[in-house]
């Protein structure tokens, strides 16, 4: 228990001093996650409304298929990543291997499903609900795509924090495409499972903290900006 006490407190210790170890560690996590988190709303926001409003021979199966992607196993992706970006892959003369571009890469290709799945449901309630009143005002399915967009912004916060949530903790993917170099491509989630093993505590114990301190208040943020907006326009 002393041996746990002593831990946790030079983990205090190390954020208290915004240890450079950490600072290092937690940067490179927020702009590999931000960036990915921004590529896959990108694509996934316009993308998954647009599935919402539009009506299509094969549509129920993207549907499947779409939901089914949420679940992708982040081992797989890291691996067909990997085969994409070695040397002897197709995109191997890039250079990207073990690279943070590597790591934001297989983030965005994990997160983009969640983020246009969760759009398509939302955005499809509302276009039942607003659809007559787009089709009177002669919008086009892709200006309805822009209408419900801006209209349900502060719903799709929500998501698009759901999509950093999931980028932030994901393991497997990035060590394999990664490698978890030191200084390079090492994140808080890869260093917390390698200081675990190699019993330094406090470090690990200190990324902890500040993940689950990052994951809080980014949620907490979306929750205020929603309840914001539900009051001021209704």
């Amino acid at each position: 228990m002393s041996s746990l006490s002593g831990a946790m407190a030079e983990a205090w210790r190390l954020v208290a001093s915004l240890d450079p170890r950490l600072g290092d560690i937690v940067g490179l996590s927020l702009r590999v996650s931000l960036t990915a988190v921004a590529i896959a709303s990108v694509v996934g926001l316009p993308l998954g409304a647009l599935i919402a409003v539009s009506r299509f021979p094969a549509r129920r199966t993207t549907i499947v298929l779409l939901n089914a992607l949420m679940g992708l196993p982040p081992v797989v992706v890291g691996l067909l990543v990997y085969l994409l970006l070695s040397r002897a892959g197709p995109l191997g003369a890039l250079g990207l291997l073990f690279t943070p571009s590597a790591m934001v890469i297989a983030q965005a290709i994990l997160i983009t499903p969640i983020i246009a799945a969760l759009t398509r449901q939302v955005v499809e309630d509302a276009w039942l609900e607003y659809r007559e009143q787009l089709r009177s005002l002669g919008e086009s399915r892709l200006g309805s795509v822009a209408t419900l967009l801006w209209d349900l912004r502060f719903s799709l916060v929500t998501i698009v924090l759901a999509g950093f949530g999931r980028a932030a903790a994901e393991v497997g993917a990035v060590i394999i495409v990664g490698g978890n170099i030191d200084g390079v491509t090492r994140v808080m989630t890869t260093a917390i499972a390698l200081e675990t093993s190699k019993g330094d505590l406090p470090l690990a114990l200190g990324l902890g903290v500040i993940l689950v301190t990052i994951v809080v208040a980014l949620n907490a943020a979306a929750y205020l900006v929603k309840e914001t907006a539900q009051r001021r326009y209704g």
